[in-house]
């Protein structure tokens, strides 16, 4: 009798142990409310999603922290399943590249918080314009975002522009490849009041905040400097030195002619061979063997013409 009594307690034991095991609600993992979606969801998927635990995104103390359904939507069919339904319905919004969402849709969860400061100029963007979301270059669910990193940032910059991945393996170029310069240092890739969305106003005013010294006053100032860098120089990368378009003279016979010797061939005079005075041209570094200061000069003394930029 005592052993059947016993057992009865045992059994009440164990049915109010599962009771309560069923009643106590599960733990979240790495946000706050995720465990609805971490009861299927863990680091044994293809694209993993507990490593936001270690980005910024993750991190609880804040109270800005977003939770899963803050970007992903409430997503009640996808959590609760319908019994009718042969799959899973997909959350109310997903960032893969198959993605069904709209990019407004997508870029919108971002702006959410990510509004305003270096994004204000989103929507008017050139990548808005094109649907490229947030997502397309960002990685939330990881705690290396190329798209950060200043040395692996070009890759992910390069993966549409492939043009420019061609002028930035040419001899003369930004050390970019070391990972010295990265794209960010000179364009804003959220959109920006200026052209090409350049982190400053203007071509030359981007190229100024390294180049300081090119900025001036001079007393006498070159008009093509002064008007854009890019007429003369190709910043992602040349065969030519200096990142020049074109090697001098050619470069400066673009514009200097037809008087005197910027009109002739370099290194010839029409109708009488090779003559001294044009002979300089096709040696070394050609017109900058005089003309020095071409960005602008401040020698007072001007023998030649106005704008001979000498020492």
């Amino acid at each position: 009798m005592a052993q059947f009594k016993g057992a009865i307690l045992a059994i009440l034991l164990t049915a109010v142990a599962g009771a309560a095991g069923a009643q106590q609600p599960r733990q979240d993992k790495v946000l706050k409310g995720d465990a609805q979606c971490t009861r299927c969801h863990d680091e044994t998927e293809e694209y993993p999603v507990l490593a936001i635990g270690k980005t910024k995104h993750g991190t609880v103390a804040d109270g800005r922290t977003p939770t899963c359904t803050s970007c992903h939507g409430e997503s009640d069919r996808h959590v609760n399943r319908p019994p009718d339904a042969k799959e899973r319905p997909k959350p109310d919004r997903m960032f893969g590249k198959s993605s069904p969402t709209s990019m407004e849709e997508r870029s919108a969860a971002c702006l959410t918080c990510h509004q305003g400061g270096k994004r204000i100029h989103w929507q008017l963007s050139a990548h808005a314009g094109r649907e490229v979301a947030c997502s397309s270059c960002h990685q939330v669910h990881t705690q290396h975002d190329k798209a950060r990193d200043k040395e692996a940032q070009t890759q992910v910059c390069f993966s549409c522009h492939k043009d420019i991945r061609a002028q930035v393996n040419r001899p003369s170029r930004h050390p970019i490849r070391e990972g010295k310069v990265a794209c960010s240092d000179c364009h804003n890739p959220h959109g920006t009041a200026g052209e090409k969305m350049l982190v400053r106003d203007g071509v030359n005013d981007t190229c100024y905040s390294c180049h300081m010294e090119k900025r001036g006053p001079f007393v006498r100032t070159h008009a093509p400097v002064q008007e854009n860098c890019a007429i003369c120089h190709n910043p992602h990368g040349t065969a030519n030195d200096n990142l020049l378009k074109l090697r001098a003279p050619f470069l400066c016979q673009q514009c200097h002619e037809p008087t005197s010797h910027r009109g002739n061939l370099a290194g010839f005079e029409p109708g009488t061979g090779n003559t001294n005075r044009t002979r300089g041209l096709t040696q070394a570094r050609a017109c900058l063997n005089c003309h020095t200061n071409i960005h602008g000069t401040n020698n007072v003394i001007n023998d030649a013409a106005e704008r001979s930029f000498r020492r």
